[in-house]
């Protein structure tokens, strides 16, 4: 996978500096936990198997003008000499759009109507700072100070007392903005890193896990209670790393040496294994390609393609009740640079993906790229993006008061999901 920091933007530098000095102790373990709530004591028992929202965060700014081409726009290859994607080489071509054609592997997913693509969609206001757009993106409550993010609130409102595994980071141990809150959350690379003592010897396993449960139920108060419950959570997770060391199921292969491959591997074992999580947050790095955007973007969509094609056909009977939809900080801007890249810009496009989508097609309120219409020299925004996840939400989650995970929203349905 493409290193996020070589792009030669600046942002990253300061990214890296205050990682290190944030992360800790946390950046050389294992796992890291967000136990906000009372976890210890919320005893970790799931609720099965349900619909599953999964998250996969395009980290770095993708341009969405080449993802979803507006090949009608004399403006788009106007402003992209030497990056524009060739018409006659676009997927899926209507009046207006097309689909890059590193998309190949999910044409089976848009054929079904199991894929759709929405543009001009962003945030309220445009904010051209990664840390800052994303931090704004994935609290999702402009103006309040209480840094709870939106998939916190969607599994705090999904029931009274969340589950440990009800929303879950997988392949990496920091947790983002959008898992942060009350609601206790897990953020892991590996769930064998959960597995407790001896996770490739299940009878091993077993055994200490017995003898440490003991102890703490003898020991009792408190501390006794945590001990059992964190063993409780410590078999869960066993559980769950067994079915993925299962491996992909039969025909399925990931791209070799892909982090996101890896973790939506992980992320299908997990679906599979029935524990009741209801949010997974994936990374997909590697998008802010302000140099040779033409040959970057086409290996970045090719490895989403190939990754979330693999996924699909590896959660198997669970495909129908998982739901993806992929995220970005903004959009690039329309001018191509001189470096045969395009720099942070505003309006992007939002893929949806498998249960409840009505896809094969485009969805937009498209603002067109003439110039009386764009913001600073960007595609405008023309929907919200907490609309979009409003949409997916209130079709997915119908129980769930959507008010409350992204208040003072105004949202107007597109119409993608059922």
């Amino acid at each position: 996978m493409t290193d996020p920091d070589d792009c030669g933007c600046g942002d990253y530098e300061v990214s890296r500096r205050s990682v290190l000095k944030a992360a800790g102790l946390a950046s050389m373990a294992g796992v890291a936990t967000s136990m906000f709530g009372d976890v210890m004591t919320s005893t970790v028992y799931g609720a099965g198997d349900g619909n599953v929202l999964v998250v996969v965060s395009l980290r770095g700014g993708a341009d969405g003008l080449s993802m979803v081409v507006p090949h009608a726009e004399s403006a788009y290859y106007a402003a992209r000499p030497s990056t524009a994607v060739a018409a006659n080489s676009l997927l899926f071509r209507d009046a207006t759009f097309g689909l890059h054609p590193a998309f190949i592997k999910l044409s089976p997913l848009w054929l079904l109507g199991q894929m759709a693509a929405i543009h001009a969609v962003g945030l309220p206001a445009p904010n051209r700072s990664h840390f800052e757009a994303m931090e704004l993106v994935e609290d999702a409550d402009p103006g309040s100070a209480a840094r709870v993010g939106w998939v916190n609130r969607m599994v705090s409102g999904l029931a009274a007392s969340p589950d440990v595994f009800d929303g879950i980071q997988v392949g990496s141990t920091l947790t983002p903005t959008a898992l942060l809150g009350p609601a206790p959350v897990l953020a892991t690379g590996q769930f064998s890193d959960l597995a407790g003592p001896f996770p490739k010897d299940a009878a091993l396993r077993s055994r200490v896990t017995g003898s440490l449960r003991a102890q703490y139920a003898r020991y009792g108060g408190t501390i006794g209670s945590a001990g059992v419950n964190a063993l409780t959570m410590s078999e869960r997770a066993a559980a769950i790393d067994d079915t993925v060391n299962e491996g992909p199921l039969a025909g399925v292969t990931y791209p070799q040496y892909s982090q996101l491959g890896e973790a939506l591997k992980t992320t299908a074992g997990l679906i599979r294994a029935n524990v009741g999580v209801k949010a997974v947050a994936v990374d997909a790095g590697g998008w802010d390609h302000h140099v040779d955007l033409q040959w970057r973007i086409n290996e970045s969509i090719d490895e989403l393609a190939q990754c979330l094609a693999a996924f699909y056909l590896d959660l198997g009977l669970s495909a129908g009740r998982v739901t993806v939809v992929t995220l970005s900080e903004f959009g690039r801007r329309l001018q191509e640079n001189g470096a045969s890249g395009v720099d942070h810009g505003y309006g992007n496009a939002v893929f949806v993906l498998g249960g409840g989508v009505k896809g094969g097609r485009y969805y937009s309120r498209w603002p067109t790229l003439s110039s009386g219409r764009q913001i600073d020299g960007d595609l405008a925004v023309t929907t919200d993006y907490r609309s979009v996840l409003t949409e997916i939400l209130r079709s997915r989650f119908p129980s769930l008061d959507t008010s409350k995970v992204f208040p003072g929203i105004s949202y107007s349905p597109l119409g993608f999901m059922t």
